[in-house]
């Protein structure tokens, strides 16, 4: 069975980051390990949540599993906490990685234009030089425009995300899937392969609804589907198809929770589209 080890932090309730990603991965058909990078009472959108650092474990459990022979088909990250963290993370893919295995980043960090408010100015260049690992990163426009020092634009066309997602590759990573990509009346993820100099889009319908976690659930999905056996294009597909399923059954549920959406109920749907 494939293995992909995911790194972030855990929200013991908000349906984001690991309490995510595990589920996700597994109802791919993928063993799922993880590191914590932190323990959260909930995600930061409660207010009093409760928050224990882990940054001190990360390294000495990379070298348990070092000592213990223990691979990974995919290194996948998410939330990461502090410019510490990137550092360890950045010594734990060069520790671990074999030559064939994938390293995928989710710079989460930002959004709608703004930094998330525990991260500085300075987050992003130290969230960069993860991404110049990678071989795929996944961004939203605030993020890829944050990482290559673009400025922002809450409305732009098409030529501005090639631009940014050119000037995001060029830093290192091999691909670019650009996701909430919304220009030109089309909204969904756009795929840059800087190898090729080519692109990919898939557009979907644009659900009238927000909620946190989205961006968890379709990097999860898509990183499972791709290390599983997809092509990265039908691991867009099917990824973005469960994310929306996801928000549709909860923008549908009026006593559905406020704090994410009920991808637990969608999952059936994953598991139909990988079949």
């Amino acid at each position: 069975m494939k293995r992909i080890v995911t790194i972030q932090d855990i929200s013991c309730v908000g349906k984001c980051s690991l309490t995510v990603a595990l589920p996700i991965i597994s109802a791919t058909g993928v063993e799922a390990a993880i590191i914590p990078t932190a323990v959260l009472s909930t995600h930061t959108m409660f207010k009093n949540f409760t928050c224990k650092d882990l940054d001190d474990q990360i390294l000495p459990i990379a070298e348990h599993w070092k000592n213990e022979g223990i691979t990974f088909d995919a290194f996948y990250t998410g939330y990461l906490a502090s410019a510490a963290q990137i550092d360890k993370v950045i010594s734990l893919i060069e520790s671990l990685k074999r030559k064939d295995d994938l390293v995928i980043i989710d710079p989460a960090m930002a959004d709608n234009g703004k930094l998330y408010p525990a991260f500085d100015e300075n987050f992003p260049k130290e969230m960069a030089r993860l991404c110049a690992k990678a071989d795929i990163v996944l961004p939203n426009i605030t993020e890829a425009c944050l990482l290559t020092g673009t400025e922002y634009r809450e409305e732009y066309d098409e030529n501005f995300a090639k631009e940014v997602v050119e000037k995001l590759a060029a830093q290192g990573a091999e691909k670019v899937v650009l996701t909430g990509a919304q220009f030109d009346g089309k909204y969904g993820v756009m795929l840059y392969d800087s190898k090729t100099k080519e692109f990919f889009y898939y557009n979907q319908e644009k659900i009238d609804a927000a909620f946190h976690g989205t961006g968890d659930i379709f990097s999860s999905a898509f990183t499972g589907l791709l290390v599983r056996g997809k092509s990265i294009e039908e691991s867009i597909q099917i990824a973005a198809d469960y994310t929306a399923e996801c928000i549709r059954i909860t923008k549908n549920d009026e006593n559905a929770n406020w704090y994410g959406v009920d991808f637990e109920r969608a999952v059936p749907y994953l598991i139909d589209r990988i079949k």
